[in-house]
């Protein structure tokens, strides 16, 4: 059923409701207001019918012919709208419209009462005149018919046709009025109608049609289709990053299995095998084991970072992060000599498990590499503001003692699977720095040692919040770290 037509329904149903229920209002305060207006003509006439009842009662027997009769017609004469019933001495006196029969007259009424007599209502008003004694019944009553109930009922029939009357007319109206106002919501729902994100890219074009309801509407639609495509999006990178999961993961643990497997078989096929050698195939198992787990955990920090959503970032505190960063690396490196400088309160929009490994790396790439020539493992790592308050950004520089890097294999150091012949690692640690550095919209460079000395330092500067609520977004939505399309921000 169109929205229209429900709309004249609901008001060709309510408006003759209304119409009713008012009607039934109208009906008391009618009601009410006759009876008033009744009983206050009747006490009205009751005043002048008593005077002139009295001034009969005085000369009833008196002897005065003449005076008594005149005095009667007076009496007579006064209620001619309203019927009188007066007991005289030896006579009682009616006239005007009375009840027939008469019903019985109440002993008490000084304000009118009403009695039914062969079904019809009359109004009665008692009153004691002349030399009545107090406490005896009263001698005269006044009648007048209740014709309150007649007006009534006309004023009721009007109502039921007037119900009946706008039952139709409302709702037609209705109709012709709720279907010209829908007409905007009928284009709607005409250009949504053949959108089907699933075959074709068209997306909504809405022009304002200062109608609310319908450009809120239409505001809701196109968010929900942009949310639609940014949900295929990220489906499509999920799987994607689940592809290049499976195909990196099958191509890179095929050489430390391949290894394991001739290792594992050269223990199997000689028992009495030297035990130096023997030493050497174990200790040769044991590295390709911790390269192997190691290769798993970088894999699967890579596919975290390319799928990360953005209710996993908040403000955080960096030097608390790389606070805790260095309490590790000298806990699981006692021979690490780690001399830390730090500015508090710098505040980043970021993802913490991210950030702490991307800093884990970076220190631990830093004592892996970057030993001086007498083998001990010093690194020196800074945090500061950078001081400009256009662009307020968080430095943080780890300083090694190692050999350095040439200038021509600085970007090198970034992407995957790249390590030096000696390096015990997996070749994913800086790809995993330079991964979460881009995520979260900071840049990372390679430079030399700014005192000249061998070594080589790693820059990272990241966008600093200033505030501790920030709104949970997304800072960077393409991420293809794991399938090898990435670049370094300039």
């Amino acid at each position: 059923m169109r929205l229209s037509t429900r709309i004249a329904l609901a008001v060709g149903v309510s408006v003759p409701l209304l119409v009713l229920a008012s009607g039934w209002l109208l009906l008391h305060l009618v009601g009410d207001d006759l009876r008033t207006h009744q009983n206050s003509q009747l006490r009205a006439r009751a005043t002048v019918v008593a005077k002139n009842a009295k001034a009969f009662l005085d000369v009833a027997g008196a002897d005065r012919p003449v005076m008594e009769q005149t005095r009667k017609r007076r009496l007579v004469n006064s209620a001619r709208d309203v019927g009188i019933r007066l007991t005289a001495p030896g006579d009682t006196i009616s006239a005007g419209p009375q009840p027939d029969p008469l019903p019985a007259l109440p002993r008490n009424a000084p304000k009118p009462v009403t009695v039914t007599s062969d079904g019809t209502d009359w109004l009665v008003l008692s009153l004691r005149v002349g030399a009545a004694k107090e406490g005896s019944s009263p001698n005269l009553w006044l009648f007048s018919p209740d014709t309150a109930e007649e007006e009534l009922a006309l004023v009721r029939q009007r109502v039921v046709f007037g119900a009946l009357v706008a039952a139709p007319l409302s709702g037609a109206t209705t109709w012709a009025i709720a279907a010209r106002a829908v007409r905007p919501l009928r284009r709607l729902q005409r250009r949504t109608s053949g959108l089907d994100p699933r075959t074709s890219t068209v997306r909504l074009e809405h022009t304002p049609t200062r109608i609310g309801e319908v450009d809120d509407l239409a505001y809701t639609l196109q968010t929900v289709l942009d949310r639609y495509d940014e949900q295929v999006q990220r489906t499509g990178e999920a799987l994607a990053t689940a592809r290049a999961f499976a195909a990196t993961a099958s191509h890179e643990l095929r050489t430390p299995l391949m290894s394991m497997r001739t290792n594992i078989d050269i223990l199997a096929d000689h028992p009495d095998l030297d035990p130096v050698d023997r030493a050497e195939v174990l200790d040769d198992l044991g590295r390709e084991h911790t390269r192997l787990l190691g290769l798993l955990v970088m894999l699967r920090a890579l596919a975290q970072g390319d799928l990360v959503e953005a209710d996993a970032f908040t403000s955080l505190d960096l030097t608390e992060v790389l606070d805790a960063s260095v309490s590790d690396l000298r806990r699981t490196h006692p021979d690490a000599e780690v001399s830390v400088r730090t500015t508090p309160g710098l505040l980043v929009h970021g993802w913490e498990e991210g950030l702490r490994s991307a800093v884990d790396n970076l220190l631990t790439n830093a004592w892996t590499h970057g030993r001086a020539t007498d083998g001990t493992a010093h690194v020196e790592v800074t945090l500061r503001h950078s001081g400009d308050p256009r662009q307020p950004l968080a430095v943080l520089t780890v300083d090694d003692h190692g050999p350095g890097i040439p200038p021509e294999r600085r970007e090198e150091v970034f992407q995957r699977f790249r390590r030096g012949p000696d390096s015990p690692g997996s070749g994913l640690g800086l790809t995993l720095v330079a991964q979460q550095i881009t995520l979260h919209r900071g840049r990372i460079t390679v430079l030399d040692r700014p005192d000249g000395r061998p070594g080589t330092r790693f820059e990272v500067r990241l966008p600093v919040t200033g505030v501790r609520d920030v709104e949970s977004t997304l800072p960077l939505m393409r991420r293809d770290w794991l399938t090898g399309r990435h670049a370094l921000p300039r």
